[in-house]
């Protein structure tokens, strides 16, 4: 027997996002700040400096990266080395990845009242994963169990930019420049092609999961300035 998947309306989409975790302001007592963006948009760079300002200035800090969790790590690598990941499999695994990391790092910490800095959230899968053709729906119905960050940072540049910067220290990864796509066989073509349509879906969460755009093409100085006095302000309203 087939079933055929119930399709929702608009309405009927919308209210049921109203039941998640990802719209809903989390009860920790830390602070959860995240920088989303493509490769070569500076977010590592400025979240790494972010984070030894903040030690220095005796905030207590954790920091936890996309894709590190002993768990699924060596599954995922052998996966791609093998070329066995299709995109919903790809997906799965990296979910399994963040509900490793959100339960035995991530809340924890928050409980502990940590700042915890998050290189890359759900955000990146929601792009990445709907670039690669997954439903969005069902993206966002897998990760609803996520807390909501209390700074999203979005790490803004374009596509040319990312593959210049990341091009002067190497060519661009397989699965990075989307080549399972088969967009191109050209490995820096189909970067441009496979990274515009993640910057395209991170565009169209801007003000549904309420970013905050940092120009990325800004000298790294200026750049740190500005994401210092907006953490502030976090830190200063979670604390008041």
């Amino acid at each position: 027997m087939v079933f055929k998947k119930k399709q929702k309306n608009t309405t009927e989409f919308l209210e049921s996002t109203l039941n998640s975790n990802l719209y809903k302001s989390h009860p920790h007592k830390g602070i959860l700040l995240v920088v989303e963006g493509t490769d070569g948009s500076g977010k590592s760079t400025q979240l790494h400096l972010l984070k030894k300002w903040l030690i220095a200035e005796g905030y207590p800090v954790i920091f936890t990266e996309w894709n590190s969790s002993a768990l699924v790590a060596k599954t995922i690598r052998k996966g791609k080395k093998e070329g066995l990941l299709d995109s919903n499999t790809f997906s799965l695994l990296h979910a399994t990845d963040f509900a490793d990391r959100l339960y035995k790092t991530i809340i924890p910490a928050l409980s502990s009242g940590y700042i915890v800095l998050a290189d890359r959230y759900i955000y990146t899968a929601l792009a990445r994963d709907y670039a690669r053709n997954c439903d969005r729906e069902w993206l966002r119905n897998m990760y609803s169990f996520a807390i909501k960050p209390d700074g999203i940072f979005y790490f803004q540049v374009p596509v040319e930019v990312s593959l210049e910067r990341i091009t002067q220290t190497r060519k661009p990864k397989y699965y990075e420049a989307g080549m399972d796509m088969k967009l191109s066989n050209d490995p820096y073509k189909s970067y441009l092609l496979f990274q515009s349509k993640v910057i395209s879906e991170y565009e169209t969460m801007v003000d549904e999961f309420g970013f905050t755009l940092m120009d990325g093409t800004q000298e790294i100085h200026d750049k740190q300035i500005l994401f210092r006095e907006k953490v502030l302000q976090i830190i200063k309203r979670k604390f008041q």
